[in-house]
């Protein structure tokens, strides 16, 4: 372990020492800023006080060996010496991944767009079992939601739901949600009993902050609409939803949810300044698409990065293989244990590209 890595981790004891002066927590701001830098700091630092305990014990059981001559003491130092080599390799390992940069976007809030793809009212059934799934999943994690808009239908389902979900890390657990989802399930409205496949795609996009995109209001029209939709929640009777256009890009956005009209074109300028950024991070990074189009596909069965199978209570996610023979809970948000593989995959997959 280099002395970067040690100097990296002891400034978490600095940090420590900071945060204890009385100068410092008269300032907020300074006191937000170490506290966020000593949360991103924390994991190394056990890791590396792992390593330098194991690094003591090989030190001690080499010696121990040089110095030893009965058998029976030099085998068992030697069995502890071979442990501890194996711990020190593994500590090592994790302690590479720690050391990837993180996304840049892995402290945002998110937008989260839900639509019904192949499968008619099935499909926006199954929509709305996952804004469901997300939404607990949330409300584990501590995170808050709000719809933004949302297109019910009559049987309860969702043509397309946009809502957000801000927090502590919200775009580093449900960045890998981005795809086609896939169920495969016997539907309501079936009467012979026969299994249905349908999609629908979720895209995740990092909400940008105000100052990152400027939008000229010439460049708006701006609607109020009455909500329409099957009823429920999010339906109301007044001209409180808005609906604005953007004329240089066509992005067309419906804010409905709140009862205020002003609160809806707010959360329509949030969701216009969020699908502007996307676009031009795809512009940047020389993408074809906008990242949302490169995210879900085109809705297609074949197109999928996860199935449901609910008569073998199964969720399996393609992209690394892993199956969950728990359908039901991880519906009730329980999606901890694939979010946690998908970002061991990834982590692993980085830094072998770096090792290559």
């Amino acid at each position: 372990m280099n002395d970067k890595i040690r100097s990296a981790a002891s400034r978490l004891s600095q940090i420590d020492e900071m945060l204890s002066d009385t100068a410092i927590a008269s300032d907020a701001a300074r006191q937000r800023a170490l506290l966020k830098e000593r949360k991103s700091l924390e994991p190394l630092a056990l890791k590396v006080a792992e390593y330098e305990t194991a690094e003591r014990r090989i030190a001690d059981n080499e010696t121990l060996l040089a110095a030893e001559t009965d058998p029976d003491i030099r085998a068992l130092a030697a069995e502890e010496l071979a442990a501890d080599k194996g711990t020190l390799a593994a500590l090592d390992r994790e302690i590479q991944i720690l050391l990837i940069p993180k996304d840049p976007n892995a402290d945002r809030n998110v937008i989260l767009e839900i639509r019904a793809g192949a499968g008619g009212e099935e499909a926006a059934l199954f929509a709305a079992d996952l804004y469901r799934m997300y939404t607990m999943y949330a409300d584990s994690r501590g995170f808050k939601t709000e719809v933004i808009s949302a297109n019910e239908t009559e049987l309860g389902g969702y043509r397309e739901v946009d809502f957000r979900v801000s927090g502590d890390g919200v775009y580093d657990r449900l960045r890998f949600e981005s795809g086609v989802h896939r169920v495969q399930r016997i539907p309501v409205t079936e009467s012979n009993g026969k299994i249905q496949t349908s999609t629908v795609t979720v895209a995740v996009l990092p909400e940008a902050e105000a100052v990152e995109v400027e939008i000229n209001p010439a460049d708006i029209t701006i609607e109020t609409i009455k909500s329409t939709g099957a009823g429920g929640q999010h339906i109301n009777k007044t001209e409180s939803a808005v609906r604005l256009t953007h004329k240089p890009s066509g992005i067309v956005i419906e804010a409905r949810n709140e009862r205020s009209q002003l609160q809806n074109k707010e959360q329509a300028m949030r969701l216009l300044r969020t699908r502007l950024l996307d676009r031009k991070r795809a512009e940047v990074t020389g993408a074809i698409s906008d990242t949302r189009r490169a995210q879900v596909g085109s809705g297609d069965r074949s197109e999928k990065i996860r199935t449901y199978h609910y008569g073998q209570s199964r969720v399996t996610d393609h992209r690394i293989g892993l199956s969950l023979h728990s359908l039901d809970m991880f519906l009730n948000g329980r999606m901890d244990t694939m979010i946690d593989a998908l970002a061991a995959a990834d982590a692993a997959a980085k830094l072998g590209s770096t090792e290559t």
